[in-house]
C-alpha cells in the first residue's frame, strides 16, 4: 500500500510497531500456538481462520476508510483495529474470499455484500472466523486471554445461570470467563444472523440465557420468562447434535446459538458451531419473525 494509505510516517510507524510488540504479553506466543492449531478443526466446521497481532511489522490501512478510522485512535487501539482487520482479511482468504478494506459503522466492522467475518483482540492478539459466502450459519467469536473477576458473575450471568459455575463441560468445567467468551460470540452471531434475530431483546449479556449442550453450551435471547431455573443438564434431557444431554425447552425460546468454547494459552476461545432448536437439534436459520 503507499504511502497515502499510512498512518504516520514510516519512523513513527516503526516505534509503534516496536512499542506495540513490547505491549504483547508474555502468554501470546503460546495462545498465537494453540490458536494455530485449532485451524483444521474450524475447517471441518466450515470456518476460516484468520490471526494477527499488534506487534507485527506491516500492519496499515487498506484503503481511505481504515485510513480515516484508524488515524482519530490513540496509537494502542490503532494497531489493535488495523491487527483486526487483518485477521479478517486474512480469515476470509481461507476460505477463498478476497476482501480490501473493511470500513466500520459505529464500532461494528461492515463488510462488502458476500463476505463476513466475526472479529475479537485480547492481549494483543486478534483473531477472525469467516464462512464462505451463501451459507446460512452462525457467525462468531470470542477471545479472553485475561480471567474476569468473580464479582462480574452479576454482569454476565442472570440468577438462573449462576449454577452453571463450576459444572461440568466435557473433560472441564465451565469458568466464568468461559460463559463470558460463549455469551460475547453468541452476541455477535445473533446480530449477524439474517433478520437479526431476537436482538432487539438483548441490550447486555443477561439478556442472552445459556444452558449446557453436551460439551458445548446453547445460547439465545431471552423472550419471555425462562422455563425452569436449573441450568444444569438432568437425565432424560433432550439430546444436542452430538448425542449429549441439552437442559431443556423454553417457552418462546425456540432456538439458540450452539457455542464451543476451548482453553487456549491460560484463556479461553469461543465460536459458533450452528443454530440449535429447543431440542438442542440443528434448525434453519432463525428470522426476527420467530423471535
Amino acid at each position: 500500500m503507499g504511502g497515502a494509505g499510512r498512518v504516520g510516517g514510516s519512523g513513527e510507524a516503526d516505534r509503534e510497531a516496536r512499542t506495540a510488540a513490547d505491549e504483547v504479553t508474555a502468554a501470546a506466543p503460546a495462545a498465537l500456538a494453540a490458536l494455530e492449531r485449532l485451524r483444521p478443526r474450524l475447517a471441518a466446521a466450515g470456518l476460516g481462520l484468520g490471526l494477527a497481532h499488534v506487534g507485527e511489522p506491516g500492519l496499515a490501512p487498506a484503503g481511505p476508510a481504515e485510513a480515516s478510522a484508524a488515524a482519530a485512535m490513540p496509537p494502542r487501539r490503532r494497531r489493535e483495529f488495523l491487527a483486526g482487520r487483518e485477521a479478517a482479511r486474512r480469515a476470509l482468504r481461507a476460505v477463498g474470499v478476497d476482501c480490501g478494506e473493511i470500513p466500520r459503522e459505529g464500532r461494528l466492522p461492515v463488510f462488502a455484500p458476500g463476505r463476513a467475518a466475526s472479529l475479537s483482540h485480547s492481549a494483543g492478539i486478534a483473531v477472525a472466523v469467516a464462512r464462505a459466502p451463501g451459507g446460512h450459519a452462525p457467525l462468531g467469536c470470542d477471545l479472553e486471554l485475561r480471567p474476569l473477576p468473580c464479582d462480574a458473575a452479576r454482569l454476565v450471568l442472570g440468577p438462573d445461570e449462576e449454577p452453571l459455575l463450576g459444572t461440568a463441560a466435557g473433560a472441564g468445567t465451565w469458568s466464568l470467563t468461559g460463559l463470558f467468551s460463549a455469551k460475547e460470540t453468541a452476541w455477535k452471531a445473533l446480530h449477524l444472523a439474517p433478520g437479526r434475530a431476537g436482538t432487539a431483546s438483548m441490550r447486555t449479556l443477561r439478556d442472552l440465557w445459556a444452558e449446557p449442550c453436551g460439551d458445548a453450551l446453547r445460547i439465545g435471547p431471552r423472550i419471555g420468562p425462562r422455563v425452569g431455573r436449573s441450568s444444569r443438564p438432568r437425565v432424560g434431557a433432550s439430546s444436542g447434535p452430538s448425542g449429549l444431554p441439552c437442559a431443556g425447552a423454553r417457552a418462546g425460546q425456540s432456538y439458540g446459538v450452539r457455542v464451543r468454547v476451548l482453553p487456549v494459552g491460560g484463556g479461553v476461545f469461543s465460536y459458533a458451531l450452528g443454530w440449535a432448536g429447543a431440542d438442542g437439534r440443528s434448525t434453519p436459520v432463525p428470522t426476527a419473525r420467530r423471535s
